[in-house]
């Protein structure tokens, strides 16, 4: 069974759609695997740190339900 044959957005590379193909339908392999590289370097620490989150959602919600007295 042949594959369907997409050209890449990014760099107009025509390339084998196959089932299981890591990243995007409309992006050849090797441009898939240079944005997944690029993502992984610029997560944000402080959003995946769930203590930050913990104490952000705290402070949170001492700020929005404190009573003034």
């Amino acid at each position: 069974m042949a594959y369907p044959i997409k050209t890449c957005v990014a760099c107009g590379e025509e390339f084998e759609l196959r089932p299981g193909k890591p990243g995007f339908a409309n992006r050849c392999p090797s441009c898939s695997e240079d944005d997944a590289s690029e993502s992984g370097k610029s997560a944000d620490p402080l959003k995946t740190d769930k203590g930050a989150n913990a104490a952000r959602r705290e402070a949170m919600k001492n700020l929005l339900y404190r009573k003034d007295s």
